[in-house]
């Protein structure tokens, strides 16, 4: 009966490390970098400085857009910008994020859409500049453009 014990302790004593050495592993970044900085021009709302920052799950990726230069000129309620982000890329055909993902704004704050949902293929190379963010709020477009390239560079996906 000991050597039972004995058997099913380890056992459990191996399951317990493996699962802390999952959970401790650190996580493959996917896209690279994960944050970029432009600037943007988007008519009614602005322009100036805006972060974009992505994440990836194997094709699947989402670009989340935050900046304090571009501002609401009205209050917008919560999920009601209708976006679509249009990301120039270098090796193939561009890319399209979109959704309808955004905060409760009160008129003047800081403009947040995302996280946008798209599809991304490996070795993509992708830039806002050379593509658009087009915000529908209250069947108003809205649409923002790039002065230059991103930085630190494109986002690359894996």
């Amino acid at each position: 009966m000991r050597g039972k014990r004995i058997g099913s302790g380890a056992a459990l004593l191996a399951g317990a490390l493996a699962v802390t050495g999952l959970a401790l592993a650190p996580s493959a970044a996917a896209v690279t970098p994960t944050t970029a900085t432009i600037t943007a021009n988007c008519g009614l709302f602005g322009g100036g400085a805006a972060t974009l920052t992505a994440t990836q799950s194997g094709t699947s990726a989402t670009i989340t857009l935050k900046s304090s230069a571009i501002t609401t000129p009205l209050t917008i309620n919560q999920n009601s910008i209708a976006s679509t982000l249009t990301m120039a890329n270098s090796t193939g055909p561009n890319r399209v994020f979109s959704g309808s993902v955004n905060p409760a704004m009160p008129a003047g704050s800081s403009i947040t859409v995302g996280p946008l949902n798209g599809t991304v293929a490996s070795g993509d190379k992708l830039d806002f500049y050379g593509g658009s963010l087009k915000m529908v709020v209250f069947g108003i477009t809205v649409t923002c453009t790039a002065s230059a390239p991103q930085s630190p560079g494109p986002f690359v996906f894996n």
